[in-house]
């Protein structure tokens, strides 16, 4: 009997895994966002932890507190020079994480509805590729903030 109820824990806990969708997978820690002066674009940055034994495709953002968030990558070349570029979607690996932050990954933050100030916090929601979202909280920290 203890047989049988284990075996249909572990087959409900199967089941559970397979209809859960992407977001339900995957934690965020150390949300924040560099707010640069006047209306020049903001950077967010944040750490992606996925739990499942898949992986996990970020493929948007957006915000109510900006007209546009897009993933970009800054990178830099052999040459020493720094270039940015748009990102069509993130991969995050199964049982692994990918760090948004300053020179790498990030989330570019355009066009702000109204003025944010540092200690804000702004609501920007992941679009993940099977259509599921993550509704995250992100502080807004000064232009001089390191990021830890």
């Amino acid at each position: 009997m203890r047989y049988v109820v284990l075996l249909l824990a572990t087959a409900l806990l199967s089941i559970g895994n397979l209809h859960a969708s992407q977001a339900d997978h995957v934690t965020t820690s150390h949300a924040w966002i560099r707010l640069l002066p006047v209306k020049l674009p903001a950077s967010g940055y944040v750490t992606l932890q996925n739990h499942s034994a898949t992986a996990v495709t970020l493929v948007s953002a957006h915000s109510s507190a900006y007209a546009f968030v897009r993933l970009h990558q800054s990178t830099v070349a052999s040459s020493g020079m720094s270039n940015m570029s748009m990102v069509a979607q993130l991969d995050i690996p199964a049982q692994g994480k990918v760090t948004l932050a300053p020179a790498g990954y990030h989330l570019m933050l355009e066009d702000p509805h109204r003025a944010l100030e540092p200690g804000d916090i702004v609501d920007i929601t992941l679009d993940f590729s099977d259509g599921s979202q993550l509704p995250v909280h992100f502080l807004v920290r000064p232009a001089n903030a390191d990021s830890n």
